[in-house]
């Protein structure tokens, strides 16, 4: 028999390198990417209020059992802050010019969006690899 043939598949197991079982990151995942499906589901008629109800639910659920989704939601439950923070004051702003500060708002909130898409699909993906992610720009507003 060679080499090749009498060497053993390493055991599959049910934590990454640093202990973080795969429950573990499946539910950091969650708390990120629930913000896009709450996002969606709200968006257009309550303020798109949902894209920080879903990390806070996954928070309030498993902050005590798990401590790698208890990082990842509260991470995911600022950032969502912070951008409906933003865009209630891209809001106001608007509001408050009688439209003509759409001419600012508009780009600004477009940008803010796409941001807001594409880092939440990083940290959803980085979340179910283990990684605790942190977003470029959040308030820590809960710690």
């Amino acid at each position: 028999m060679s080499d090749f043939e009498q060497q053993q598949p390493p055991p599959v197991t049910d934590a990454s390198s640093d202990g973080i079982s795969a429950e573990q990151r499946q539910w950091a995942m969650f708390a990120h990417l629930s913000a896009l499906v709450g996002g969606v589901i709200t968006g257009g008629w309550a303020f798109s209020v949902g894209c920080f109800i879903g990390p806070l639910i996954i928070w309030m659920i498993k902050k005590d059992t798990m401590p790698f989704v208890d990082d990842q939601a509260k991470e995911a439950l600022n950032f969502n802050l912070t951008v409906a923070a933003i865009f209630f004051v891209l809001l106001i702003l608007t509001l408050g010019t009688l439209g003509i500060g759409v001419i600012l708002t508009l780009p600004v909130g477009l940008v803010v969006g796409l941001a807001w898409l594409v880092l939440t699909i990083i940290a959803g993906i980085k979340a179910n690899e283990g990684v605790a992610y942190r977003y470029p720009f959040a308030v820590r507003l809960v710690k």
